[in-house]
């Protein structure tokens, strides 16, 4: 779509690129959400994408996403053994999209984050691993968030004006762990109506399960040890009426049905050694 009341775009923006932020201003870190809608309120884009940020990062510490990273580069990443759950997980959070195999050239993980959507399945990705954001704000000071955190509900976040996503840092602890996954969609290629991840540390029986686009935001529920399905039954039903999502593709009660029903096949899955 062209948007006719852009009338500059930055193509290499300084360092601190926020430091120049004004009203009208947009980040640009692929635009494949950007250019598929109007903005009359924007009148001027700012191109992370020419940015030197290395998009992926592994060490013994973790895994460095940059906010730029491709999808497609993300899709292409091969963890080490020693990280048995990272690789599947990342591959089936990129076909999540709902979004053709060719916008993954495009399309970046900080954006997919920032546009803060219930389905966004880099949220999914980065909560269910216990990432932390890296936040670059205008003034140039640095904070660090709780990925769990980020996003406060449907399309909102905590980012203020001219504050941008940096990068995404993930913890080798996280990604030593096994992981199950459950997602729903109307059809095949669908926007997720329910997608939940639950991780596992090694040697233990504990759980983690993250549980995301049947709610406004990213819900986690921790156990230090495996629950039984009448104790992980009632957490989901704690979960307020308000938090889960309303859209055409599920009710809120049809999602929460469908959470209960995939939360417990995670948990024996995870529960009975099930894959990693």
């Amino acid at each position: 779509m062209d948007l006719n009341t852009v009338t500059e775009v930055v193509r290499r923006p300084s360092d601190r690129p926020g430091a120049d932020w004004r009203e009208g201003d947009a980040w640009l870190a692929g635009g494949t959400w950007l250019y598929s809608a109007e903005q009359p309120h924007l009148r001027r884009l700012i191109d992370l994408t020419a940015l030197p940020w290395e998009p992926l990062v592994p060490s013994d510490a973790g895994l460095e996403i940059g906010a730029t990273c491709t999808v497609r580069d993300l899709y292409s990443f091969r963890a080490p053994p020693d990280w048995p759950g990272a690789g599947h997980l990342v591959r089936t959070a990129c076909e999540a999209f709902l979004s053709s195999f060719k916008v993954w050239n495009a399309a970046t993980v900080g954006g997919n984050i920032c546009m803060s959507l219930p389905a966004g399945p880099m949220i999914t990705l980065t909560v269910a691993l216990e990432a932390r954001y890296e936040l670059w704000a205008a003034d140039g000071t640095v904070r660090t968030v709780d990925a769990l955190d980020f996003v406060t509900g449907d399309h909102r976040n905590v980012l203020a004006p001219g504050e941008v996503l940096r990068r995404i840092d993930v913890p080798a602890h996280a990604l030593a762990k096994r992981a199950a996954h459950r997602r729903f969609s109307l059809t095949r290629l669908g926007r997720s109506t329910v997608f939940l991840i639950g991780t596992q540390a090694p040697g233990t029986s504990n759980l983690l399960l993250t549980v995301t686009a049947g709610t406004t935001r990213p819900v986690r529920f921790a156990f230090d040890h495996m629950p039984d399905a009448a104790t992980l039954r009632q957490s989901i039903d704690a979960v307020p009426a308000d938090v889960w999502f309303d859209d055409p593709n599920g009710t809120p009660g049809h999602r929460r049905h469908l959470t209960r029903h995939f939360a417990e096949e995670i948990r024996r899955e995870l529960a009975s050694g099930g894959p990693a």
